[in-house]
């Protein structure tokens, strides 16, 4: 899929030049894919998409920067920052077939609930995450909350970067590629698991 997109785009723009922002992904509604179409994009290395540390990516109320690639550690983890905007859910309710997340809270106060259980973190305090189990994040404070995200094993974090091609804002979203994404990487949804938390705690749904 990324592949034909990123063909797309130099079939379509040969010999033109392109600013450095857009190397990655772009969003600009003025020049995309060659400075002509509203048109987003992603550069991908051996299928996955070719992320840089420190690029930032962000969908609903969700934003990813990127610390540790496991390619740079064999593969054994991934290390990313997650901020979650005020009173906003993070994700929908999922759980991970391979694996593990352990959240370490920078600013603000993380809310998870996990096999039922609601459990928060405050800076300095951390929140295990095993795969296999039902859970999902919030931020249910006036303030965007900030953490780090280490995944282990790594591959996940690349879910994210090609989560957001497929979540652009001010577009419905594309359904059945997030779908296919999710079943890529392993995660399993229940979509409708989360609306109890949103309007418990008043949070901005999922759109």
């Amino acid at each position: 899929m990324f592949e034909n997109i990123l063909n797309l785009r130099r079939n379509t723009c040969r010999g033109k030049k392109f600013s450095s922002t857009h190397k990655f992904f772009g969003t600009s509604s003025s020049a995309a894919l060659c400075g002509t179409l509203n048109f987003k994009y992603m550069e991908v290395d051996n299928n996955k998409p070719n992320i840089q540390i420190d690029q930032r990516i962000f969908f609903r109320a969700l934003g990813t920067t990127y610390k540790v690639l496991s390619k740079s550690v064999n593969g054994s983890a991934a290390v990313v920052e997650h901020t979650v905007e005020p009173k906003s859910i993070g994700a929908p309710m999922h759980k991970h077939t391979y694996e593990d997340e352990i959240s370490f809270v920078l600013e603000g106060e993380l809310s998870v609930i996990q096999d039922g259980k609601v459990q928060t973190a405050k800076p300095g305090e951390y929140i295990v995450k095993p795969r296999g189990i039902f859970h999902t994040f919030w931020n249910s404070g006036d303030e965007r909350i900030r953490f780090i995200e280490i995944i282990t094993p790594g591959n996940f974090e690349y879910y994210f970067a090609e989560l957001s091609l497929f979540l652009e804002t001010g577009k419905p979203p594309q359904i059945d590629n997030i779908r296919a994404t999710g079943i890529k990487y392993g995660l399993i949804v229940d979509p409708a698991a989360a609306e109890e938390i949103i309007k418990k705690y008043g949070l901005n749904p999922l759109s």
